[in-house]
Order: C-alpha cells, then sequence, then structure tokens
C-alpha cells in the first residue's frame, strides 16, 4: 500500500509533466502552516530556474491541471510560487479505509529494499554487578529499535552481550576465597563433582565485588593475587570454571527479572567469554596478513585514514604482557557474529564515551576482512540522563541509582496519582501503577533525540496530561471505554462499517493523522529514532481528543455515522496500540 505523501506526490508530479514540467518538481510535504492547507508544494520555485519563468506562473498552470483531479478539495497558488493543497474528504476516508484492511495498516518497506539480518547490542551489562541507572538508556533505546526493525520485516537479534571474561572475575573469585576459604573450588586437589548451588546469594555477590575492587586499589598484593586467580579463569582451572559459571548463573537470573520489569527482552544471552575461542586464531590471521605488528611492545592494527581531522590511535588487539582488551574481545565478537547470523548490520548502542573505540573496532575490522564488505557497523550514541542540576543522574545521598529502584521510584508515584479521587482496589492499582510506571519511564527517555541530554522530571513524566506515556495510556483506554459501551447499545449496526468521509474539522483531523502512519514508520525505521513514534502518537492523541470533544459519538441519533465513528476510534486505538509496543510498553485495561 503506497503512503499517502507518494500518492499526492505521484498526482502533482503527473500535474506538472502534463504542463511540460519535470514530474520530479511534484514532490509533496505536510505543510509547515496547517492553518492554510494540509499539503504543500515547492515544485515551481525550483522550476524558475530550470523553465526561466517566474514560479508563479508555473504553479498557476500545475494548480488549473490539479483542479479537475478529484482527490482534492482545495488547490491554490500562492505567490511566490507555492502550491497548496488540502484533500477531499472522500479521498481521505477511502484511505482510511484501506489502511483498515491492510496488514501493518498499509505500513511496507521502500519499493526494493530487501529484510535484512541486523544484530543489536543495547545491553552491555557486567555480571555481578546489579543494573543502575547507567543502564537504562541503551536497553529501552535497543528494545525499541529492534521491535521497529522487526516491524519493518527484518530478522533482529537482540544480544545482550555480558561482561564476564575480566579482572572483574578474578577480584570476585579472590573477594570469596577471603571470606570462605574452605570452599571445594580453592582446593587444587579436589577431584569430586561441584556443587549445584551456588555459595552466595545475588545481594551477597554484589557486595563482594566491590569490596574487593576497593581492596585491591590498596592492598598490591591483592591486587596481584586477583590477577593471577583471571589468568587461572582464562586457562581453564576448573574450581575456578565452576565459580565462574555459578556467578554467570545467579548475575543472569537477576539481570532478567530486571530487565523484564522494563519489557526488554533479549534472544541471546551471549558474553564477552563466548569470543575467546576465536581470539586466537584472528591474531594469526592478522598477523599472517601483515596487518598486525608490534608498536612500544603491544601488538596493534593501524586504523588511521588520510581524511581523518583528529588522531585516532592504533587498535591494540594485545598489551605488552600478552593480555587482551576489550577492543579484541569486540572484534572477536564481530568473528562469531559473523559466523553464527552472518549480518546485514551490526548495530550497538553505548553511551557517548565510547565513540572513539568503535571507530577503532570498525576500522579494523573491515580492514582485515573480519566482517563482509558491505555488512553495516553502526554506533549509535546516547546522551546522559541528568538531574534536574543539569548533572547525571544521582540518588538523594550522590550514589549511582540501581534501575530497580528507579523503577519503584517511578511505580509509587503513579500510584499516588492513581489512588486519588478513584475506587478501584489497592491491588489493581499497584498492579496498574506498574503498567503505567513502565510507560511513564520509556516514554520520558524515548521521545527525547537518542542522542541528547535530557532532565529526568519524575512529576511531569508520570502525568496525565501532556507529552507524556501515561497521557497516551489514557487516551487509549478511553477509546476502549467508548468501544465498550456502543458495544452495549440496543440497535446499534454490527459488523464492521467503513469509515465515512469527515463531517468535520476535528474528524478530517484524526484521518489525516491516521494516514501519516506509513510515513512516519519508514522515518523511524530509517533514522533508528523512537522519538519519531514519540511524537506521531501524542499528536494522534491530540487530535484524537478533540474529535471527542467536538463529537457526541455515543449520542449520534444516525447508526450508519455513529457506526463509523466507531470504526474510527478502533483504528486509533489499534495505532496507539500498535506504536506503544514499538515503544516497548503496554496499556493498562482501565485508569
Amino acid at each position: 500500500m503506497k503512503k499517502m505523501l507518494e500518492i499526492i506526490s505521484d498526482v502533482v508530479g503527473s500535474a506538472f509533466e502534463a504542463c511540460g514540467y519535470d514530474r520530479g518538481l511534484g514532490k509533496v510535504s505536510v505543510s509547515n502552516r496547517p492553518d492554510l492547507c494540509e499539503y504543500q508544494c515547492n515544485g515551481a520555485l525550483a522550476g524558475a530556474k530550470l523553465y526561466r519563468k517566474a514560479p508563479i506562473m508555473i504553479a498557476k498552470d500545475v494548480v488549473e491541471k490539479l483542479a479537475e483531479v478529484s482527490a482534492f478539495e482545495k488547490v491554490e497558488a500562492v505567490a511566490p510560487g507555492f502550491i497548496n493543497l488540502s484533500l477531499a474528504p472522500a479521498f481521505v476516508a477511502e484511505y482510511v479505509n484501506e489502511m483498515m484492511k491492510a496488514e501493518r495498516f498499509g505500513c511496507e518497506k521502500p519499493e526494493g529494499e530487501p529484510a535484512k539480518t541486523i544484530v543489536i547490542d543495547y545491553g552491555g551489562p557486567n555480571v555481578a554487578k546489579p543494573l543502575h541507572v547507567g543502564h537504562l538508556r541503551s536497553a529501552i533505546i535497543g528494545e525499541s529499535v529492534k521491535r521497529i526493525c522487526r516491524y519493518m520485516g527484518d530478522k533482529v537479534i537482540g544480544d545482550v552481550h555480558l561482561g564476564d571474561w575480566g579482572l572483574q572475575m578474578g577480584l570476585i573469585i579472590e573477594g570469596l576465597r577471603a571470606q570462605q576459604p574452605d570452599l571445594c573450588y580453592f582446593d587444587e586437589n579436589y577431584t569430586g563433582e561441584y556443587p549445584e548451588e551456588a555459595p552466595f546469594t545475588i545481594g551477597e555477590l554484589e557486595q563482594i565485588y566491590p569490596a574487593a575492587s576497593a581492596r585491591s586499589k590498596v592492598d598490591p598484593e591483592f591486587a596481584k593475587v586477583a590477577h593471577d586467580a583471571t589468568f587461572k579463569l582464562q586457562n581453564g582451572v576448573p574450581g575456578y570454571m565452576a565459580l565462574w559459571q555459578h556467578i554467570l548463573n545467579v548475575s543472569i537470573e537477576d539481570l532478567k527479572k530486571n530487565y523484564a520489569k522494563l519489557n526488554v527482552s533479549f534472544d541471546v544471552w551471549k558474553k564477552e567469554s563466548d569470543a575467546q575461542p576465536y581470539v586466537e586464531g584472528m591474531i594469526a590471521d592478522m598477523k599472517a596478513q601483515g596487518f598486525a605488528h608490534i608498536s612500544e611492545g603491544a601488538l596493534v592494527v593501524d586504523v588511521k585514514e588520510e581524511t581523518d581531522s583528529k588522531e585516532v590511535p592504533p587498535c591494540i588487539l594485545l598489551k605488552s604482557d600478552g593480555a587482551t582488551l576489550y577492543a579484541t574481545t569486540d572484534l572477536a565478537t564481530i568473528l562469531e557474529r559473523e559466523k553464527l547470523f552472518a549480518p546485514d548490520e551490526i548495530i550497538y548502542y553505548t553511551d557517548k564515551r565510547q565513540e572513539m573505540h568503535f571507530v577503532q573496532v570498525f576500522r579494523c575490522a573491515r580492514k582485515t576482512g573480519i566482517v563482509r564488505p558491505g555488512v553495516k557497523l553502526q554506533h549509535n550514541t546516547f546522551g546522559t540522563m541528568n538531574g534536574k542540576d543539569g548533572k547525571p543522574f544521582k540518588t538523594r545521598d550522590g550514589g549511582v541509582m540501581r534501575l530497580e529502584n528507579l523503577i519503584r521510584e517511578v511505580t509509587d508515584a503513579v500510584y499516588e496519582k492513581t489512588v486519588e479521587n478513584r475506587t478501584v482496589s489497592p491491588e489493581e492499582a499497584r498492579k496498574t501503577a506498574e503498567i503505567i510506571g513502565v510507560a511513564a519511564l520509556k516514554y520520558g527517555d524515548l521521545s527525547n533525540q537518542a542522542s541528547k541530554d535530557y532532565v529526568f522530571d519524575l512529576e511531569r513524566f508520570c502525568s496525565f496530561d501532556g507529552d507524556t506515556g501515561p497521557y497516551l495510556l489514557y487516551t487509549i483506554v478511553r477509546i476502549g471505554s467508548i468501544c465498550q459501551k456502543y458495544d452495549q447499545l440496543e440497535g446499534r449496526i454490527e459488523g464492521e462499517v467503513s469509515v465515512m468521509p469527515a463531517a468535520g474539522e476535528s474528524e478530517k483531523a484524526l484521518q489525516l493523522q491516521l494516514t501519516g502512519f506509513g510515513e512516519m514508520m519508514q522515518t523511524a525505521y530509517a533514522e533508528k529514532a523512537p522519538h519519531k513514534i514519540c511524537t506521531y502518537l501524542y499528536e494522534l492523541s491530540n487530535v484524537f481528543n478533540k474529535f471527542y470533544h467536538d463529537t457526541k459519538i455515543l449520542a449520534e441519533k444516525d447508526r450508519e455515522r455513529q457506526a463509523a465513528y466507531i470504526s474510527l476510534l478502533r483504528l486509533t486505538r489499534q495505532v496507539l496500540l500498535t506504536g506503544i509496543d514499538l515503544l516497548g510498553f503496554e496499556a493498562p485495561e482501565r485508569m
């Protein structure tokens, strides 16, 4: 199904062509002056230079042709050469009815663009550490982009990519040894089966690591044994491997629980350690091909290019002591993804501080042939979530807030609003608050352009009015309530009824907003931009609520028109539900 702008542009292009001008001048856009018209074409301005003719004369030629087209209610040429267009209500209603029947409301990929296989890396937490607010943006932005790409027909693999293989593991092992030195895992002569149950809980594990990390900074001997433990783990010492598996199991169970609270899920739970079997062969290949060389004791690959405007350091594969780095692991992970998924794109979501790291890794991957030619490697950065003071968001005592505490804080704020002047039970109010809280948090983040910083404003995010998640949910619930009441009316028309040509301005505005869904989705998909969906849904909610206040839907005497209103409402609700699902949250039954 063609997008509305494509259809109108094709019609206007034909009019340009019929007047002897290039049909490419007929490109139409949504009007930036909605008080004057619904769409506009500026092609006559560009055509003036080509045809040495006043733009207003070209515009008048084209408008004369368009006056014969039934799709338009109003067409006019405006100095110096704008063509203002307003669509006929019947034409708009016909398009809306086609949307109702079409799969995904007629939303399709651009013609000729095939489905792609995409790996999205949007987790990156370290095991044995709780999720905190710093993990929020990558999780919810990546989750939304995954859903957007799937909706547009791509095969998408969401990968959490856990950090599980560095010095932190040695610190945890030695921290545990200091507390429980008699555990069998530390006995080199132990030959039995290791216990199935971990010798620690997630709470204990989350205390062991920071204590061990702090000790390593002031105790050189402890730091050395932690390095030794890391070396033993990475060389397969059985007891250490068994402890590592316990750490993974306990951590992943907790991570899944906390990600689930955000409606975030991953298709694969790959880890840094999964890439280790590829490292040795990868480095050997880079050496054999002459890409890797020794520089100041380290093994590096030069990745600078002549067009660089700033210094791009070499990509370090091995330090002088032979240890690998994050770049080594990331390159091996790309190699692993090539072998497992053969992706067309690999997209990473991290904060902007890692920008140079990915420049080096991507250039190295392309230069050394780790990825096939044409595979797109993309690092999408995001800004920070700040407090009202403009600084990175902290707890009241200045610490980094755990993600589960942030979710609880938002949920509690919504709960207080939910129980005010309402008769629902505390249990239902709490369940509803959890749903609305996630919407408030995720919409508050996603409605901002990802690359920019934003201020976390709890009161604004949780408001049921304005550009917020709860406002969208309230609109969805309102529509659902109207449709339920309609289903109980006597004398209602049964079955599906087509939408009628709009009888008023607010009804037409709602229909027009619905017709823009496909265009919006194409842009959100191309730019990997969830904020485009947020803007569209907010505007759709606004025009619906204007229509609702202007129109007596359930009191309408004309049964056929009333049924047509309900069809329009149901389509609006379905589009809103689809939109919030793409953003990664859902709507409650009532609010």
